[in-house]
């Protein structure tokens, strides 16, 4: 018997939202920076979310709004879900809610966990809260180097290979390999 997505608590129907490929990216700055994002990496699972794959561990300067904060330990994520996309930014940040983070004092501010939801497939999705792909995935060297890792040709919906868009960015981002991949939950 076939149930509506939704009902109960249940997974969505295969029908209405089969299973997709996405990309998360992962960063924290606060405390054990690599803890935050392997306990991070293995809370996803209940949040239906699978972990597939991850990549390498990279320490980056802190960009945006705030600079003067500790570096970052970023990593990004292949994962497969059912979740539409709302639903998985809503899976993301009850996650962070989940392993103690609470919402910094400023934009881009220090966090002991930070989960974006940067690629879902090939779609394109942009609502109030939400843009697929993200805005940034092309302009941010500690994601680029992280997505590359895990695979090389990929590219955005429009079209746009992420290792051309790397090779347009200059150096100022400092990026640095910091460690082996997150394990992958069992």
């Amino acid at each position: 018997m076939t149930r509506n997505a939704g009902e109960r608590g249940d997974a969505p129907d295969s029908d209405v939202n089969p299973p997709r490929v996405a990309y998360l990216g992962l960063g924290s700055n606060v405390g054990n920076r690599r803890a935050n994002l392997q306990r991070a990496v293995d809370g996803l699972a209940s949040h239906a979310v699978e972990v597939l794959d991850s990549s390498s561990t990279y320490d980056t300067d802190p960009v945006g709004d705030v600079l003067d904060q500790p570096t970052f330990l970023n990593a990004c994520l292949r994962v497969r879900t059912r979740l539409d996309p709302e639903a998985l930014l809503d899976a993301c940040k009850l996650l962070e809610q989940e392993l103690g983070r609470s919402e910094p004092q400023r934009r881009h501010g220090p966090r002991s966990i930070d989960i974006d939801v940067l690629l879902i497939g090939d779609l394109e999705y942009a609502s109030a809260r939400l843009r697929i792909p993200h805005e940034q995935v092309l302009a941010r060297r500690f994601v680029l180097i992280p997505l590359l890792e895990l695979d090389f040709e990929l590219a955005t919906p429009a079209g746009e290979r992420l290792s051309v868009a790397l090779l347009g960015l200059g150096f100022e981002e400092g990026v640095r390999l910091a460690g082996p991949p997150l394990a992958r939950p069992r």
